[in-house]
């Protein structure tokens, strides 16, 4: 019986010296875990290139900076990725060859992230994986790192700002700074 009186004073004391609350424990996994969803949903919204609910991950006047530029303000974001779909879409009606398309997929992974309130900084690393359309095996086409900003907005969370570094480029290309410090 002592010990067990022992240990919950020691667990006791552990909870008081920890600078978070059980309550803002709850809330910082909850908050996490709904900007994993927001990143996740964003990578579908890529891969399918459903141009409205990419927008929908960025606020209203939401900043994507990547490869191809700057983009600012959902309308955009959003005509950033039909302009994606458009010159796609010409290549397959153009592409004689018989061979099944070409396809990509995302994947984000490492997320590191700091909450404040409303507001968050989160950095993570991104990969996609690519098959050949004379072949369905795939492999690592690209990666490199995302540098965000959040807000929770109407009890939602979405990108203010999102910066996404590239390896495969070297313009684009990840410094010698640990962007997760």
């Amino acid at each position: 019986m002592r010990r067990l009186v022992m240990a919950a004073a020691a667990g006791v004391a552990a909870l008081s010296m920890m600078s978070v609350s059980p309550a803002s424990a709850a809330s910082y996994g909850e908050d996490r875990s709904e900007i994993e969803d927001l990143m996740n949903r964003y990578l579908f919204a890529m891969d399918w290139r459903d141009a409205e609910a990419y927008a929908a991950t960025f606020t209203e006047d939401g900043v994507l900076d990547y490869g191809g530029g700057l983009e600012k303000g959902r309308p955009a974001i959003a005509g950033m990725i039909n302009g994606l779909k458009a010159r796609e879409a010409k290549a397959r009606a153009e592409d004689k060859s018989g061979l099944r398309r070409a396809t990509t997929r995302h994947f984000v992974t490492n997320l590191v992230l700091t909450i404040n309130g409303d507001t968050a900084v989160a950095r993570a690393y991104w990969m996609s994986v690519s098959n050949a359309k004379d072949r369905a095996s795939a492999a690592v086409s690209a990666y490199g790192h995302y540098e965000d900003t959040l807000a929770k907005r109407n009890g939602k969370w979405l990108f203010t700002s999102r910066k996404i570094l590239n390896e495969a480029l070297e313009r684009r290309a990840s410094g010698e700074v640990n962007p997760a410090r």
